[in-house]
C-alpha cells in the first residue's frame, strides 16, 4: 500500500501532470472572473481536450479548472461587485465595501487564504475519511434529502432580507421557477405558457447573469449618471496595512475558518446542495455567531473567509460520493465522470480496488492544484486590482457583453439572452420591496431535487406525506427547521420592536 501512495504520489508529481494542474488553475480563476462563465462551464469546454492527456493530466487540469474558478469568482465579485460564480455573492457582501474603503488588495488577500484553507481542509477529510462520510450520504433517502432541503431553505430565508417571511417567499418563487420546463414523472410541460424555449426549463445561467451581475452592473451605470452617488468607485490605499492580511488577522479569523470549512465539506458530500448552500450556510452561522453582527455588510473580513472557505471546501468533498459510490456530489463532480470514462475509469468502490494508484495521484494533484492557486493568486494579485483602473466607459461595455455571451453560450440560445433581461428586471423590483434575491437563486438550484424527493416519498408512500414523520433523520431535521424558523421569528419581532421604541 506504502509503495502505491509513493508510487501515485510520484506520478502526480511528474513536470507535464504538474503543467497541466497550473494551467487548469490559470485558466480556472480566469473563468470565475468572467461573470457567467463559471467552473462547471469550463471543465464542459475542456473535457473533449482532456481526450489528449494522460488520465493523471486530464483529472488534474480539470480539477485545477474548478478549484481556480471557485477563488476567481470572488475577484469581479469583490472589486466590481459582480460576482463570476453565484457561490461568490456571499463573498461580496463584505469584499465590495471594503473595495470601496481602498482595501481591495486585503479583501482579494483574505479570499485567497480562506479558498487555499477551506481547499486544504476538504482535500485532507477527503483522503482520511472518504469513504465514512460516503456511507453517511448513502442512507440519505428521498425523506431525509426532502427534509434537508426544507431545513437548508429555512436557514438561508433570513439571508438578504430582514423579514423570514419575505425570504421564505421568495425561495418558493425560486422553486417555482424551477418547476418551470418538462414534469419528470409524466414528461408533460408545464408552466410553459405556450413557450416552445421554456419546456427544457431554465438554465442557472441566464438567472445567476441577470440577478447578480448584469442587474447591478445596470445599478452601477445609474450610479454614475447621478452626481450624488457618482463616488462609490473603488480605489487603493497607500497604507501597507490596508493591502495585505497579517497574521493576528488571519488567525482571528480561525475559528471561522475551521467553521466553514467543515460545514463546505458536509455540504460537499452531501449529493446535489452544491456551494452556494455553503457559502450562504457558513455566512449565515458566522453573522449568527459573531459579537459584533452589526458589522457584517460593511467590511468585516470574517464575512469573506466564511464564504470562501465553505465554497472552496465543497471542491474535494464532492469527490468523496463521487470516488466511494460513483455519485456526482455536485454538476462539476458529474462533468467529470466523463473524463473518467473517457480514459476508461468508472467511478464508484471498485476503482479503489483495480486503480488506488490513480487515486492517490488525483490526490497530489488536488494537493498541487491548492499550492499552485496560493501561489498563483499571490502573484496575480496587484495584476486584478489594475481591473478596476479601466475607465467605466471601456470596462462596463465589455462586462455587459460578456454578460450576454455568458448567457448565450451556456446552451447556444438567444433566448437565454431574453431571459437574462427578465430576470435582471426582476431583480430590481426584488431589490425595491426587500426581497431576497439570494433565497430565489438557492430555491431555484434545490428545486429539481427537492420535487424529486418529494415525488419519490409520495409514490414510496402511496401518497401519505406523513411518511416522513415515520423516518427518524427525517423527523429530526424537520423539527429543527421548525425551531430555526420561531426563532428568527422570534428575532425579528424583537429587533423590530426595539427599532420602533428607539424611534422619536
Amino acid at each position: 500500500m506504502l509503495e502505491m501512495m509513493l508510487n501515485g504520489l510520484a506520478t502526480a508529481l511528474a513536470p507535464l501532470n504538474m503543467l497541466f494542474v497550473f494551467l487548469g488553475v490559470v485558466f480556472g480563476m480566469i473563468a470565475g472572473a468572467i461573470p457567467g462563465v463559471n467552473g462547471p462551464m469550463a471543465i464542459a469546454l475542456c473535457v473533449p481536450l482532456s481526450y489528449y492527456m494522460s488520465p493523471v493530466a486530464a483529472i488534474g487540469f480539470l480539477v485545477g479548472l474548478n478549484k481556480g474558478a471557485f477563488f476567481g469568482g470572488s475577484i469581479s465579485g469583490i472589486l466590481l461587485n459582480t460576482p463570476g460564480t453565484p457561490e461568490a455573492a456571499a463573498t461580496t457582501w463584505d469584499g465590495h465595501p471594503l473595495a470601496l474603503q481602498g482595501k481591495g488588495q486585503k479583501a482579494l488577500r483574505m479570499a485567497l487564504y480562506a479558498s487555499v484553507s477551506g481547499d486544504a481542509f476538504s482535500t485532507v477529510v477527503l483522503i482520511l475519511v472518504a469513504a465514512p462520510l460516503a456511507a453517511v450520504a448513502l442512507y440519505m433517502g428521498p425523506p431525509e434529502i426532502f427534509a434537508l432541503i426544507c431545513m437548508a431553505m429555512t436557514i438561508i430565508a433570513g439571508l438578504g432580507t430582514k423579514s423570514l417571511l419575505r425570504g421564505l417567499m421568495a425561495a418558493a418563487l425560486g422553486i417555482l421557477i424551477g418547476c418551470i420546463g418538462m414534469e419528470p414523472v409524466s414528461a408533460l410541460p408545464r408552466l410553459t405558457l405556450d413557450i416552445t424555449e421554456l419546456e427544457r426549463g431554465i438554465s442557472l445561467i441566464p438567472i445567476g447573469i441577470g440577478m447578480l451581475a448584469f442587474s447591478e452592473i445596470i445599478s452601477q451605470i445609474g450610479q454614475k449618471l447621478d452626481p450624488a452617488q457618482s463616488s462609490s468607485a473603488v480605489s487603493f490605499s497607500s497604507r501597507p496595512e490596508d493591502n495585505r492580511v497579517s497574521w493576528k488577522e488571519y488567525l482571528g479569523c480561525a475559528r471561522t475558518l475551521l467553521r466553514s470549512s467543515l460545514a463546505g465539506t458536509v455540504v460537499g458530500a452531501l449529493p446535489g446542495l452544491g456551494a452556494p448552500v455553503a457559502s450562504f450556510f457558513a455566512y449565515d452561522q458566522t453573522v449568527k455567531h459573531s459579537r459584533e453582527p452589526q458589522t457584517f455588510g460593511k467590511g468585516n473580513i470574517e464575512g469573506i473567509a466564511a464564504s470562501e472557505s465553505a465554497n472552496s471546501a465543497v471542491v474535494a468533498a464532492s469527490l468523496i460520493p463521487l470516488f466511494t459510490l460513483g455519485i456526482p456530489g455536485n454538476v462539476a463532480a458529474a462533468l467529470l465522470i466523463g473524463a473518467f470514462v473517457i480514459h476508461g475509469m468508472i467511478p464508484g468502490p471498485l476503482m479503489f480496488e483495480q486503480n488506488a494508484q490513480f487515486i492517490y495521484s488525483i490526490y497530489g494533484s488536488l494537493i498541487l492544484a491548492n499550492l499552485f492557486l496560493l501561489g498563483a493568486g499571490r502573484v496575480g494579485l496587484k495584476a486584478f486590482c489594475r481591473v478596476v483602473q479601466i475607465p467605466p466607459a471601456i470596462l462596463y461595455p465589455i462586462i455587459i457583453l460578456t454578460c450576454m455571451m455568458g448567457s448565450y453560450l451556456a446552451q447556444y440560445s438567444a433566448f437565454d439572452v431574453t431571459l437574462m433581461l427578465v430576470f435582471t428586471v426582476l431583480a430590481w423590483l426584488m431589490r425595491t420591496f426587500d426581497y431576497s434575491i439570494i433565497c430565489l437563486i438557492i430555491g431555484f438550484i434545490l428545486a429539481p431535487i427537492w420535487e424529486t424527493s418529494l415525488q419519490q416519498v409520495l409514490i414510496a408512500s402511496e401518497q401519505n406525506p406523513w411518511m416522513i414523520l415515520e423516518r427518524p433523520v427525517a423527523l429530526a431535521l424537520m423539527a429543527l427547521a421548525i425551531w430555526i424558523a420561531g426563532r428568527s421569528g422570534r428575532s425579528g419581532s424583537r429587533n423590530a420592536a426595539q427599532a420602533s421604541h428607539e424611534q422619536p
